[in-house]
């Protein structure tokens, strides 16, 4: 146990100040704003809009609101490999209901 505390006390994680959050939630407000634009260029648009920005906004979530930056390597693989068999099933999901 002490061992583990004189590793923390060895290398202290540096947060992020206030202009990173109010940084990121000013990059979250223009990512949203730029959803809505799409949704006025038509469906198409609207649907690669979604499929492309949506997870680059919940990634941003993650990262900074969630403090997936401070987590250790294998907390982050074990997130991947559930988002990515999430992102499986949604593909099977899809194709099942396309090919009907």
């Amino acid at each position: 146990m002490s061992e583990h505390s004189a590793h923390t006390a060895e290398h202290p994680v540096a947060h992020p100040g206030y202009g990173t959050f109010i940084g990121v939630w000013v990059l979250l407000l223009l990512l949203t704003a730029g959803l809505v634009s799409l949704s006025h260029l038509g469906q198409t648009a609207a649907v690669w809009g979604l499929l492309i920005l949506t997870p680059l906004k919940a990634s941003l979530v993650f990262y900074y609101f969630m403090h997936l930056k401070y987590e250790g390597p294998l907390f982050k693989i074990v997130l991947l490999v559930t988002l990515g068999t999430l992102l499986i099933f949604f593909a099977l999901l899809f194709s099942d209901v396309a090919f009907r």
